[in-house]
Formats: structure tokens, C-alpha cells, sequence
């Protein structure tokens, strides 16, 4: 016996909608906004002292927390591995995932990795474990996942993310981003304050060792370099150097992290070649003539640049030189440490040398395996007693891709100085 056709209508009818609701439940599932976190199942390893030297390679650019783990960064994700001498990357120690939003920035404060998102929300994450610590909204970016394949710019250079220590000692977050300002505190994402900033016209360039926030008001002209209290965002001064024209471009210089708790600054005007170059502390900058030209490099109370092949050292404040180097021949300063500076020879070994008196402290190739020296130096980081350098083609460009690029597949060389 049949069904009625009324009746096999409405059976028709009644699956279609279970069959579009199952597909809206699953796009809903594959699509809807979602967070995986993935925290540690063991033990954090204990710090190690790693042998001076080479200790692998990697495809993508580590931070270092506590000299234990690594952090890394990809478009939708921040995940760790474990130890930090590890010779290659391995399966994540933890891991936390969003979705849509992709990651646009990631730094280190102490234990907590805070990650910021195209969405603007920042998330703090417990760098021992990988739990979240806490979530707070902050001002959107205005962009994604910025960066090449090695995710450097973003974990080694982000931008608008920025972390000082308050006149308490406790850690301000300080994030920008669609015009505004805000600062959180790091240990629970409080929100300490907001500021209203002209879109396009003030920018946030960093912070100083002293607690300030540095932004650069443009709005008006002639261009002013605004110092703000981290912990208020209160305008505490207003400088802008002496001569300087209508416009200004200010670079931070010696700072701990990216931009972060920076002790000088390099200020200069269009078609100026060289610039001029500023200690910062409690007052207003104080001028250091020995860091003007570009390829000088501040660390800590001296100034290290070269010389043709001869790499010398000066006194910040009294422009005394202290030390010279000609044996190294002509160098390329990758980075800078509490005590060290860490430069590479064109016969690419890697140098590190006490500032204060041009003193070495270790020299080795920088190089892995059968890898060769045939590569120029991208972006670098130094920290917890390590040193991770993209290498480059020999002729990369800006505009190549990453397979024109990176030397390799595995592009980032860690070492130990």
C-alpha cells in the first residue's frame, strides 16, 4: 500500500529541513568563532645552561620564556615546545588556537606570553602551562597575521604591542590600534587606562626603560614627542629636539624587547642622512652626539659602531672612546643583551663581545651542518642566554617570495653565544 501523496509531501518536506539543518549545524561548527586551548600535560623541563655554539636549526622564529620553552607563531595559533636547546622543533608542549581571527602580535613578559588578534582581542596565557590567564578587549590592529613564514616580525618585531614596568615594578601592557590607546595590567588584564589618539596623525613608537610610553604627535606641526606616564597614560612631557624641522621621525634604540623598555632614541627630518641620537630616562633626553650616525648601536651606557674595519666603543653620555677592534674586520651588530653585543663577521661567524670594554666572549661560525655561509642576516633575537637569526638569500629582496626569500626550509639558525 502507498504512502498518500499529501503525506509524502510532508515527509519530503520534514527531511529537507533536517538535511539543511544538519548542514547549517556542521558550517556552524566548521565556521562559528572558537578557541582551543591545548595546555601542557607534563612538567616544565628545568633551565638549562646550554654549550657555547650552534644548536640547530629552525623553521620559525622562537621567543624564549624562563630559558625552558620556546613560543612560536603561526596565522591562527601560539603553541610552545620544549627545552629551549632543543637542536629542532617538536610537537608542541602546549597550544592555544583561535578562529577567525589570526594572530598579529605575541610577546614575553617574564612567564606570560601575551598574544594580540585581528579582532583585538589580547589574550595572556600562562607561558609554564599554556592555560589562559585572562582575555580583555583591546583596540583592533587593523591588520592579520603580518608576516613571512617564520612568523619573525610578529613574535620579534610586533607592532602597537608594547610592555614597561610601572614606578611599583608591576608590568603595564600597553596596546594601539584604531586610533587609540590603552594600557592593561599585565598580571590580570585590568584595564588601567584608555586615551583617544588621532588615527594617522599619533603614534605610539614604544616604551622607555623608565616607565613611559612614547608616542609622536603629528596632529599638529610642528611634530612632538610625547612622554606618558605607563601606568596612567598621562602626558608627563612634551619635547622635541632642538633645530628639529615641521616633521619628525623617531626610531627607540637599546631596547630589552621590541620596542619595549628602551633606554635611547634616534630622531631625524626628511633627507636628513644621519640624525641624531638621545638617551632617555626621567627627565627630558638627554643628546648623545657618538649615536647620531645610523649604523651606531646603543647598549646599555655605550655606543658601539664601526669604523671602516674598525669596530670601536664610546662612553653615552661623554663621547670617551673606550675600545677598538680591528682584528674582526668589517661587522653587522645583530643584536644587543644585558652585557652583550652580539655582531657577525662577513666570514659570517657569530662574535659577542662585552660593550663596556669591546672584550670577546665567544666566536663560532653561525652555521648548521653542510649549510655554509653563503646568506645574509634577516631579523634577530637575543635572549636568556640565546641568539636566533633568519638567514636570507645572498640577493633576497623585499619583494621576492619566501622561497626566493629564506635560505631554506629551515631558515632560523639558534645558537648559544
Amino acid at each position: 500500500m502507498g504512502v498518500p501523496k499529501g503525506r509524502r509531501r510532508i515527509v519530503v518536506a520534514v527531511a529537507a529541513l533536517l538535511a539543511v539543518g544538519a548542514v547549517a549545524g556542521i558550517g556552524y561548527r566548521v565556521l562559528a568563532p572558537a578557541e582551543v586551548v591545548t595546555p601542557a600535560r607534563a612538567d616544565l623541563p628545568p633551565p638549562v645552561t646550554p654549550a657555547v655554539g650552534v644548536i640547530g636549526r629552525l623553521p620559525v622564529a622562537p621567543l624564549v620564556v624562563e630559558g625552558r620553552l620556546r613560543v612560536y607563531a603561526a596565522q591562527r595559533q601560539v603553541y610552545a615546545d620544549q627545552p629551549a636547546d632543543r637542536r629542532y622543533r617538536v610537537t608542541p608542549f602546549w597550544s592555544y588556537r583561535r578562529w577567525p581571527a589570526q594572530l598579529n602580535g605575541v610577546l614575553v613578559s617574564d612567564a606570560t606570553v601575551v598574544s594580540r588578534w585581528s579582532d583585538g582581542k589580547l589574550v595572556a596565557l600562562d607561558g609554564r602551562t599554556g592555560k589562559v590567564a585572562w582575555r580583555a578587549d583591546g583596540p583592533p590592529p587593523g591588520a592579520g597575521f603580518a608576516a613571512r613564514r617564520t612568523g619573525a616580525s610578529v613574535v620579534w618585531d610586533p607592532r602597537g604591542l608594547f610592555v614597561a614596568a610601572g614606578p611599583d615594578g608591576r608590568a603595564v601592557l600597553v596596546a594601539e590600534g584604531e586610533g587609540q590607546l590603552r594600557g592593561y595590567a599585565v598580571a590580570d588584564g585590568r584595564e588601567l587606562w584608555r586615551s583617544g589618539a588621532d588615527a594617522g596623525c599619533r603614534t605610539a613608537l614604544g616604551t622607555t626603560v623608565g616607565g613611559q610610553v612614547l608616542t609622536l604627535d603629528s596632529c599638529a606641526t610642528p611634530a612632538t614627542v610625547e612622554f606618558r606616564d605607563v601606568t596612567t597614560g598621562t602626558v608627563l612631557t612634551r619635547w622635541r629636539p632642538p633645530d628639529a624641522g615641521v616633521e619628525l621621525t623617531v626610531t627607540p634604540l637599546d631596547c630589552l624587547t621590541p620596542r619595549s623598555r628602551c633606554r635611547g632614541l634616534r630622531t631625524s627630518a626628511p633627507g636628513d642622512e644621519t640624525g641624531r641620537g638621545w638617551l632617555v630616562g626621567a627627565g627630558e633626553p638627554v643628546a648623545a652626539p657618538t649615536l647620531d650616525a645610523v649604523d651606531r648601536t646603543l647598549a646599555g651606557e655605550f655606543v658601539v659602531g664601526g669604523d671602516g674595519p674598525v669596530l670601536k666603543g664610546w662612553e653615552a653620555r661623554t663621547g670617551k672612546r673606550r675600545w677598538q677592534r680591528g682584528d674582526l674586520g668589517p661587522v653587522r651588530v645583530l643584536a644587543v643583551g644585558p652585557g652583550r653585543l652580539y655582531v657577525l663577521t662577513e666570514q659570517r661567524d657569530l662574535v659577542t663581545l662585552d660593550p663596556t670594554t669591546g672584550a670577546q666572549r665567544s666566536r663560532f661560525p653561525l652555521t648548521v651542518g653542510r649549510d655554509g655561509t653563503a646568506w645574509q642576516p634577516g631579523l634577530a633575537y637575543a635572549a636568556d642566554g640565546y641568539l636566533a637569526v633568519e638567514r636570507l638569500r645572498e640577493r633576497a629582496g623585499p619583494d621576492d617570495d619566501d622561497q626566493a626569500y629564506f635560505l631554506m626550509s629551515e631558515p632560523v639558525v639558534l645558537a648559544a653565544p
